[in-house]
């Protein structure tokens, strides 16, 4: 039977100079080479380069910087050691406050061209530390055998492979410095090669690991977790199955990871396994914006929708008159209802829907709110929108992790439902990354 793979093309391996024109959405550099685009790692805009190409495809290629040839005036040199292998970082190689300066503009470009709108004032963007913020991560296992080493980390940048790296300085210090201790002992375990990710959910306080493991360990692997995890004061579980199969070693006390919103008086429980912000400082600061955006009272009813364990419902409740907050996630919502009652919070209301269905049907849907709240995923809020007719919507405050969705969605919120769009801005949650997190205010 003959082979009907397709051979991989073979690319060109002589370095090719170009001037790079602008950045991409992911923050590669864009150039064009016979007509066409390249998107290439590590180039920023008016440097000339000499690259090799890594991918062809027929309508775009992609490649690596060989040669900087000339240096953009917002380049710096990167701080850590596995940059430009390790696929966890993309913007090491800009400068701190032209990373958001560059990403305020791709926000600017995707309303523009996407969303169809011009925003008339931008906010002032909120920025907070630039290493070792990173509090939730779900970090790649591998024993490799021709090496004899256990690799801890993340996937090498466009290849499925973990790199291997020695510590993450984007990491919360707690676990960044030390993934080769981490190494060293899941090297000494029976299940070595049968712990395929680590995940790691760091609290004010605490920190928790959650290996997954395809087979149990021995009595002698849990004792060597054991020792591990009181040595470097952390909290060590093991996960069978799905999330809800995370549990402590056997005779460890359950830990349960908090962070606090100090400014509202408020704690936060939340199990390993569950959505949290990463960056706890532009956490704070996303909050006390919202807060003072929407100016909240007594007479206010708030819609948060995607509230995941009521990161934004709870703030809001201490002000508003009562406010209810839907989410896709039952244990999401189930933990949402117990941190209600942590905080000692009765005018608040939980519910579980899938918002991208039809909720007509719903009880809660039927109801007025005068400001709504929207924290959606990737994927947007477009399924959503059309019951805004219904609810008519004084205020809408749109928190979002993907520019392209935001603009699209602002175009159905101010082109259809007749809102206008009276400020954006950005906000730094992923430095030394490509990822954009913003926010947006509509009024009717």
């Amino acid at each position: 039977m003959a082979n009907r793979r397709r051979a991989r093309k073979q690319l060109p391996e002589t370095p090719v100079k170009v001037t790079i024109e602008s950045l991409a959405h992911d923050g590669r550099g864009v150039a064009h080479v016979d007509g066409k685009v390249i998107f290439i790692d590590e180039a920023l805009p008016g440097e000339e380069v000499e690259f090799i190409y890594t991918e062809s495809r027929k309508d775009y290629a992609e490649g690596k910087v060989v040669t900087l040839l000339s240096r953009a005036a917002d380049r710096v040199d990167a701080l850590c050691a596995h940059y430009g292998v390790c696929g966890g970082c993309s913007f090491q190689h800009v400068e701190a406050s032209a990373q958001i300066r560059i990403k305020q503009d791709l926000l600017v470009d995707q309303f523009k061209r996407i969303g169809k709108t011009e925003i008339p004032e931008l906010w002032q963007p909120l920025v907070g530390p630039h290493w070792g913020y990173r509090s939730k991560a779900r970090m790649g296992v591998k024993y490799v055998e021709k090496k004899n080493r256990v690799l801890v980390g993340f996937r090498e940048r466009r290849h499925p492979y973990l790199a291997e790296i020695e510590s993450c300085i984007v990491m919360h210090p707690v676990v960044g410095t030390k993934l080769m201790a981490l190494s060293e002992m899941i090297g000494g375990l029976t299940i070595k090669d049968k712990i395929p990710q680590i995940e790691v959910a760091i609290g004010d306080q605490q920190c928790v690991l959650s290996f997954r493991v395809l087979e149990p360990p021995t009595d002698a692997d849990k004792e060597r977790m054991r020792e591990f995890a009181h040595e470097h004061d952390i909290s060590l579980c093991l996960q069978s199955k799905g999330p809800d199969t995370i549990v402590p070693l056997d005779g460890e006390p359950e830990l349960i990871p908090t962070y606090a919103l100090p400014d509202q008086g408020l704690e936060f429980k939340f199990k390993p396994a569950m959505f949290t912000q990463v960056n706890y400082e532009i956490n704070k600061q996303m909050i006390n914006r919202v807060l003072e955006t929407l100016a909240l009272n007594e007479n206010d009813s708030v819609l948060d929708l995607f509230c995941g364990l009521g990161n934004f419902t709870l703030p809001m409740a201490k002000f508003a008159g009562h406010v209810v907050g839907v989410e896709g996630d039952q244990p999401l919502v189930n933990h949402a209802k117990e941190n209600a009652r942590h905080n000692g919070i009765e005018n608040v209301e939980f519910y579980a829907a899938d918002l991208s269905k039809d909720i007509s049907d719903q009880p809660w849907a039927n109801r007025k709110y005068n400001k709504i709240m929207l924290d959606p995923s990737r994927a947007g809020a477009s399924d959503v929108l059309h019951h805004f007719k219904k609810w008519q919507p004084e205020q809408i405050v749109y928190v979002s992790c993907n520019p392209s969705t935001l603009a699209r969605d602002a175009g159905i919120l101010v082109n259809e439902l007749g809102y206008k769009l009276v400020k954006a801005g950005v906000m730094d949650m992923f430095p030394q990354t490509g990822h954009v997190e913003s926010m947006a205010l509509f009024e009717k």
